[in-house]
């Protein structure tokens, strides 16, 4: 499957659709899978590109996104909605990337694919191309070196620009400590690419 064009919403975007999420919602729990298939329909570029930006692969994130789904199908007939919709699929999405990290417990070397998605479709000069991949392939690098909760945190806001409060909602912390994840993250991403910049030079 291809990767779907990226849409990453903010939390409180009005998405496309006749009837709102609550209603869906409610369908569902009512017997009703359509309300199911149309929120799977609603949001999945959305979840497949949360999950993206954390991991290495389409294949993964496509994978990962499936497994998201199902859990949402086997949950939703208990989603109190305390929370937005969204938020709660942002937390599962996220939560499923951090369990794959994890997982993989050794940090492979990147793929240069988000790079080529994004350079290659931009037209520039060759010389120009190159150094915008080097560019990007050490920023994606050095996200590669965070740990799991630093990276979801980074990603979160720094790729679906999310506030510190939404964050706060998703990963189910404070939002103090959702500022301090960020600002080690970035640290240790300035450290990272400091060195690696003298390494290149």
């Amino acid at each position: 499957m291809a990767a779907p064009k990226d849409k990453s919403p903010q939390l409180s975007d009005k998405f496309s659709g006749d009837k709102p999420d609550s209603e869906l919602i409610s369908a569902f729990k009512n017997g009703d899978i359509t309300g199911f298939n149309e929120i799977v329909r609603r949001y999945q570029q959305q979840v497949y590109w949360v999950i993206r930006k954390m991991v290495n692969s389409h294949d993964d994130a496509d994978d990962l996104t499936q497994e998201v789904f199902i859990k949402i199908y086997s949950a939703l007939k208990d989603f109190r909605e305390e929370s937005n919709l969204f938020t709660w699929l942002y937390r599962i999405a996220t939560n499923y990337s951090i369990n794959h990290i994890r997982k993989a417990k050794v940090r492979n070397t990147v793929s240069f694919e988000i790079v080529t998605e994004q350079v290659e479709s931009k037209e520039k000069k060759s010389d120009e191309a190159v150094d915008e991949k080097t560019k990007m392939k050490l920023l994606i690098e050095a996200i590669e070196t965070l740990p799991a909760q630093q990276r979801a945190v980074f990603n979160l806001r720094y790729n679906e620009n999310l506030s510190y409060e939404d964050i706060s909602k998703v990963m189910k912390k404070s939002v103090g400590g959702v500022k301090a994840n960020y600002f080690h993250a970035v640290k240790k991403l300035g450290d990272y690419l400091k060195t690696r910049m003298r390494m290149e030079n």
